[in-house]
């Protein structure tokens, strides 16, 4: 074991009296307070309005499922978890089998998606009190019945993974403004001409105007980036929300085609819901400049595919990047890869070569807050669905 091995291992074990350690349960987190409350404010973390403990179907938890199979991250993890819990507590299903029966008496149930949204494991849990996704969408759950149960508390980490997100879009844009799109496959087919090269129109972001459809955790990112490379920032979000000096309008999502019309670039950070399903369509793709680029790091069913590919092939847009799709995976020979102007990326945008140090610590402090009946952290709202 090393040193950083060692000392992750010290805090995450000291949490086990709050997490279950009868009178312990109150005592204050002995995890340090100060790198929990700076992952807080750098990835703008939420705070519930009221504490878990208000709500009918709280109560101190008596085993919390771990979903350890499927995705990558747990190995190194989980004997760090087994000892917080200190005992049986804490099972760590190996399999989707051993999920759906250990989730019988589970009322905790962690995960990555989609094994976190499966209608079998999620219906098998009869004690089910709190579902904590450890991915930021939560689209998939929304179609399991027991996600609507009264009272259940979903959260979700949406911010863990915004910053890589956003420098991805980011990359995408000024891929496509730089024409590198074109000249990748050129060097693919070792070509190298000036002649071709003019033929390429290439645009420079510096005082264009961004569009973030979604101001969300994602979009906030996306708007601080460009605005540090000049772009002016507009935006729509559902409802309020806090103000951005870096955002110079943020409106409602019905003046959403009247922002199209301004944008120089449009990227979509939007969840997937039924508001959002389609929302952008023909009409949507008939508002935005012929010069403009269209980019989706969200949701693919947010977009009509044949109305993206016949703004595209028409010209009608200047190119888009996609890092989701509809439908996903997109399957070979299916028309939109024959489209111009089209950058994809395999659904990858939140991976980095950076550690997930954060989820994890937002994941030990969520635990602690729900064990302690404080308020908790990335609240889904299930009627909105994220």
């Amino acid at each position: 074991m090393n040193v950083r091995q060692a000392t992750r291992l010290t805090g995450i074990a000291a949490l086990a009296p709050a997490l279950f350690g009868g009178l312990a349960l109150a005592a204050e987190p002995t995890r340090t307070s100060a790198e929990v409350a700076e992952a807080m404010q750098r990835l703008r973390v939420d705070e519930a309005a009221t504490p878990i403990r208000q709500n009918p179907r709280w109560r101190q938890p008596r085993k919390i499922l771990l979903l350890a199979f499927g995705s990558s991250g747990w190995n190194e993890r989980l004997d760090d978890l087994r000892a917080a819990a200190s005992g049986p507590n804490v099972v760590a299903a190996s399999s989707h089998a051993q999920a759906v029966t250990e989730a019988a008496d589970a009322d905790v149930i962690v995960g990555f998606n989609p094994d976190i949204c499966d209608q079998r494991i999620l219906g098998a849990a009869k004690e089910l009190r709190w579902v904590q996704s450890l991915n930021a969408g939560v689209d998939l759950c929304m179609r399991a019945p027991a996600i609507r149960a009264p009272n259940l508390l979903v959260t979700n980490m949406r911010g863990v993974d915004s910053p890589v997100i956003a420098e991805h879009a980011i990359a995408m844009m000024l891929a496509l403004a730089h024409g590198l799109d074109v000249f990748a496959v050129d060097t693919a087919q070792e070509i190298w001409s000036r002649d071709h090269a003019a033929t390429v129109p290439l645009q420079m972001m510096t005082g264009k105007t961004l569009l973030v459809s979604g101001l969300g955790s994602i979009g906030t990112e996306i708007a601080q980036r460009a605005h540090g490379l000049g772009m002016k920032v507009i935006a729509t979000r559902q409802g309020d929300g806090p103000s951005h000096p870096f955002v110079e309008t943020i409106a409602q999502p019905d003046q959403l085609l009247t922002l199209a019309r301004r944008a120089d670039v449009v990227i979509s950070a939007v969840p997937l819901t039924k508001e959002t399903t389609g929302l952008y369509d023909a009409k949507f793709f008939a508002a935005m400049k012929p010069t403009a680029f269209f980019l989706n790091i969200a949701r693919g069913p947010s977009v009509v595919t044949a109305d993206l590919m016949a703004a595209l092939n028409e010209k009608r847009i200047a190119g888009a990047g996609l890092d989701v799709a509809d439908p996903e995976p997109l399957p070979p020979g299916h028309p939109l890869w024959k489209s111009p102007r089209l950058l994809t990326t395999p659904h990858i945008s939140g991976r980095s070569d950076l550690p997930a140090d954060d989820r994890w610590l937002l994941l030990a402090e969520n635990l602690r807050r729900y064990a302690a009946g404080e308020r908790m952290l990335q609240v889904v709202d299930v009627d909105r669905g994220y």
